[in-house]
């Protein structure tokens, strides 16, 4: 071994003991007759102290030393001189008094200083990751991403659990998403696909007698990125057999209670898991995964506004449009600087505008408040009773700010919940040190595509439809609602399942309504029909992003910096030029000819 110790493992209680430590060269000092060196492995630091007096050629070496250089040293542990110690360091109150060095080998000056403090551009920490990932934050994150996954593994296999691989190389199927395709060289004019989950083999492992099933599965799905979104992820994958909504639920909560528990045992997680429908959370959140750790409510104005005698709010509710808002507490000094930057957020949401209304901290109450105690653009066109209805039903009080959004119901819901969830940052209402978990189920099975122009799974195909909803299928499928749930966290969606859908022809039915035509379905899906004809067991499950959870532990902002080697935005890899064009030889191994786009 070229060490007896890692760089962080010493301790005061070693004092005098002689050891031998490996690890990166982190900065060097030179004090004459003594050079200081941090040395740096995934530990942490050790600071080594080379004399001239002492160790002469340890210290002459210690002279040419670099930053990132490999070396292996030799040396007595001794105290650090009083006032010379670093609180801040486990190995602070101690140092290594050199008295052998061996450099292991050599490096060229890094593009980037090895602390997480340094503001570096992604395209150069993504081609220079070997050295990214040397920064103490990155290994700490991949160590937590290890922690999780042993964690979770443990808890499904102490349930009954089989950890079951499933294939990589699969065909095409229709999941919501573009497939990555592989051509196939033994079968010309033929392609794999990659897959976006592994739902239909895991519900064929259900049929197969499996009973339990998990696994941490690779999914592809090629489709435009964003901070929790990659081209290839990591979800932890489960289905149970013989369960309703209620047994998979339970699962659910042990296993995140746990996952935090034992990863982040100082973040406080309130249980039970409250549960709502899909209908209530768009109802109060405008948002199927709302931050549950403030309040913030959203409220409807539509009716109390649709005889205002205002244009905007009249034109939006005769269209069917929503007016809706929400009352930032104590924000009635915003200026008009700070209500424009809202107006320009909530535009970047897909919204036309925003209506603020200031209620002075002057006025003794809301009843007693008069027009001179509102500030807002729309004071002069809506009544002082109307404004003063708007804003009880809002809940907003003197020295509150409501702002208000209108247009169609869709766009406000997305615009009214992400200015929510910006307040709530703005104003700090949620507490960093709970994670708020809560369910959402009753999902619609169906929702409107309008690029379509026909109905599409809100989840996906399989999921299967309340019993009393079956007979609404062939009359109203919008009415519909699904055995869905999803698993939220602090405004974050962490995974979707359902309970499955078992019986072929109300599956073949499902398949017709989003326009699957009967050879389609054969030939996408005849495999887990001709199953279901076998004796299938009622089962349930879910897929959960690995990567979300890790990435919310971890405090990050982007998932990308809890996966070892991640793509930018724009799909590449920048370690590797990847992707890239591939030889001749190859395209015609593949009978493939490339030609350009529209050729």
């Amino acid at each position: 071994m070229y060490r007896d110790m890692t760089c962080g493992e010493p301790r005061r209680t070693d004092t005098g003991k002689t050891i031998t430590l490996a690890g990166w060269v982190h900065r060097r000092r030179d004090h004459g007759g003594l050079t200081f060196i941090d040395l740096r492995d995934f530990s942490g630091l050790m600071q080594i102290v080379f004399n001239e007096d002492s160790a002469p050629e340890a210290h002459t070496i210690a002279g040419d030393l670099r930053s990132e250089w490999v070396v292996q040293v030799k040396g007595v542990v001794q105290e650090r001189r009083a006032g010379a110690d670093n609180p801040d360091l486990p190995t602070g109150e101690i140092e290594l008094l050199a008295t052998d060095i061996t450099v292991l080998n050599r490096s060229e000056t890094p593009p980037f200083e090895i602390e997480d403090d340094q503001n570096i551009a992604d395209e150069t920490r993504l081609r220079y990751r070997f050295i990214d990932l040397r920064r103490p934050r990155m290994y700490k994150n991949l160590k937590l991403r290890h922690d999780v996954v042993q964690v979770a593994r443990d808890y499904m296999c102490s349930h009954g659990f089989l950890e079951i691989e499933t294939p990589i190389l699969l065909k095409s199927t229709p999941e919501g998403a573009r497939d990555y395709v592989v051509p196939s060289r033994v079968h010309p004019g033929s392609f794999y696909a990659l897959p976006q989950s592994p739902q239909q083999l895991k519900q064929i492992l259900m049929v197969s007698g499996v009973d339990r099933y998990f696994q941490f599965a690779h999914c592809f799905r090629d489709e435009d990125l964003r901070a929790d979104r990659q081209p290839e992820h990591t979800q932890l994958d489960f289905e149970m057999s013989f369960v309703e909504q209620d047994d998979v639920l339970e699962v659910l909560e042990e296993l995140y209670t746990k996952l935090v528990h034992e990863t982040r045992p100082d973040l406080e997680v309130p249980s039970p898991f409250p549960r709502m429908t899909y209908a209530e959370a768009i109802e109060r959140y405008g948002s199927d995964k709302p931050d549950l750790r403030f309040g913030m409510e959203v409220s409807r104005l539509t009716d109390i506004v649709s005889g205002s005698g205002f244009g905007v709010f009249e034109s939006v509710a005769a269209s069917g449009g929503a007016v809706r808002a929400i009352v930032a507490p104590g924000c009635a000094g915003y200026t008009r600087r700070q209500t424009d930057e809202l107006v320009e957020f909530v535009r970047s949401s897909g919204a036309q505008g925003l209506i603020p209304m200031h209620i002075s901290a002057d006025a003794a109450s809301l009843d007693t408040a008069t027009l001179d105690d509102i500030r807002s653009p729309i004071k002069n066109h809506v009544s002082l009773e109307t404004l003063k209805e708007m804003a009880a039903a809002s809940g907003a009080a003197p020295g509150d700010l409501m702002l208000i959004i209108a247009g169609p119901e869709r766009v406000v819901n997305v615009a009214i919940s992400n200015l929510r969830a910006e307040m709530g940052k703005r104003l700090e209402l949620a507490d960093p040190g709970v994670f708020s978990f809560a369910f959402v189920v009753d999902f619609p099975l169906f929702e409107w595509d309008d690029d379509r122009n026909g109905w599409a799974a809100m989840h996906h195909v399989f999921s299967a439809p309340r019993p009393q909803d079956v007979g609404l299928l062939d009359s109203d499928p919008g009415a519909v609602l699904g055995q869905l749930y999803d698993l939220v966290l602090n405004g974050v969606e962490l995974g979707s399942g359902s309970i499955r859908i078992v019986d072929r022809a109300v599956q073949e039915k499902v398949f017709g309504i989003i326009g699957h035509s009967p050879e389609d379905v054969e030939e996408r899906f005849g495999q887990l029909l001709r199953a279901f004809q076998y004796g299938a067991p009622p089962h349930g499950g879910m897929g959960l992003g690995l990567d979300r959870i890790v990435m919310l532990l971890a405090n990050e902002d982007n998932i990308r910096e809890v996966i070892a080697f991640p793509k930018t935005q724009a799909a590449v890899d920048p370690l590797f030029d990847a992707p890239g064009p591939i030889t001749q030889e190859q395209l015609r191994e593949l009978s493939i000819r490339v030609v350009e786009a529209g050729g």
